[in-house]
């Protein structure tokens, strides 16, 4: 989250993606830099145990919900 936070900063378009139980914790880093509302990008959990096969659907998956918010933000 801080990571796209700070792109945004310096002009940079980006869009934070997180877990589904980070979602709080997103939310509070957004408030935190003065960010109410920050939009993200949410995908199920957990990620780790996925084959690749699965990790490319769930990346392709969030494809247009990523460039909804990259159009939004430029």
């Amino acid at each position: 989250m801080l990571d796209a936070i700070l792109l945004e900063q310096q002009g940079v378009p980006a869009v934070a993606i997180v877990t589904e139980p980070f979602r709080a914790t997103a939310r509070a880093m957004a408030e935190s830099w003065g960010l109410t509302g920050y939009r993200f990008v949410e995908t199920p959990h957990p990620i780790a145990n996925l084959t690749d096969k699965e990790l490319d659907a769930r990346a392709d998956a969030l494809v247009a919900p990523v460039l909804e918010l990259l159009a939004d933000r430029s």
